[in-house]
């Protein structure tokens, strides 16, 4: 297999792992204020994502700086054609950290809470949009310049890929936060799990299936993702144990991730013509750039998956409303 092939792959086990990761915190963040009935829920859910937000959010340095290293004429055509949402992103992600940390220091946590609502929110969705117009494609000039425009980014295929992200990345919040909690929250996150998984399973699915009739990949895929979107609702809403809920449903943002990767190969950013297409045979770095990065990545990667693991391990325990830890892990 040649390096061009493994990195491709090993870019999508990346961006994978960044939207399995946080995406249940944005999840988190978006039911902030519907499952949060009072201050010391609000403050048990915050809790919930406090010890690994940071850790997730490392997958996405990791992920963007590989990108950058390996296909960097794929990063800047995608950073000079997407400016201004990828733009709206990082200031969404900067409010939301500062949110998380401040809440509980200046006296004025629901206006943080607040912040940290939006902050969640706004990345969700705006993630959908891009991806789904790096699968529909985007105007590109000479020398792979993009020379669209915000206004054609907002197409009805990447308005519906950003309701697709923002609902499955909410349904996985639901799901964590049953995972991660007893009493009263995780009744709330069981009852939003049975309103926000019919949606997203219908939104997810139209996307999905209008992705693979266009990009003329197999339906193994969608099969899966709906599959898994599926039992995930039915495990959480039927009250079989949420670990094992959170599985299948992280399963089910694999196979979505897995699916739009699956529509990039290996034209890793098509043009609205098709002809004029970014292929990675043309847009990756020297052979000698990649064997490094090999090299790199065979430490990187597994110690970072480690240490992921170990931090989650360590905070296992479901907490109850109000903060404190319950006895035993989570289930």
């Amino acid at each position: 297999m040649e390096l061009t092939t493994i990195w491709f792959l090993l870019v999508a086990v990346l961006w994978t792992g960044y939207f399995v990761l946080e995406g249940f915190d944005f999840g988190v963040g978006v039911l902030l204020p519907f499952l949060g009935r009072d201050k010391a829920e609000r403050r048990t859910l915050m809790q919930s994502v406090g010890p690994v937000w940071d850790y997730n959010e490392i997958w996405l340095l990791v992920a963007g700086g590989v990108t950058f290293a390996v296909f960097p004429e794929w990063y800047t055509t995608l950073f000079s054609g997407f400016y201004l949402p990828l733009f709206l992103i990082l200031m969404a992600l900067i409010v939301r950290s500062v949110a998380l940390e401040r809440r509980d220091k200046d006296g004025h946590s629901r206006w943080w809470d607040r912040v940290f609502f939006w902050g969640s929110l706004i990345p969700a969705y705006l993630w959908g949009v891009v991806f789904a117009d790096v699968i529909h494609g985007v105007p590109l000039a000479g020398r792979h310049g993009s020379t669209g425009i915000w206004t054609t980014l907002l197409n009805p295929y990447a308005l519906l890929g950003g309701l697709a992200t923002l609902g499955l990345f909410t349904l996985n919040g639901a799901v964590f936060v049953a995972l991660k909690n007893k009493g009263s929250l995780r009744d709330h996150a069981i009852r939003s799990i049975r309103l926000v998984g019919p949606v997203t399973l219908l939104v997810g699915g139209v996307f999905l299936a209008i992705t693979q009739f266009t990009t003329g990949n197999a339906l193994t895929w969608v099969v899966a993702a709906v599959a898994g979107a599926f039992a995930s609702i039915l495990l959480a809403t039927f009250g079989v144990r949420d670990r094992l809920a959170f599985m299948v449903n992280t399963l089910s943002v694999t196979a979505v991730t897995a699916t739009l990767f699956a529509g990039l190969w290996l034209d890793v950013l098509p043009d609205v013509d098709p002809g004029d297409s970014l292929v990675a045979d043309d847009a990756h770095a020297m052979a000698s750039t990649l064997e490094v990065m090999t090299w790199v990545a065979a430490i990187v990667v597994p110690a970072l998956v480690a240490y992921q693991a170990w931090t989650y391990w360590a905070f296992r325990r479901r907490r109850r409303s109000g903060g404190a830890a319950a006895d035993g892990p989570a289930q």
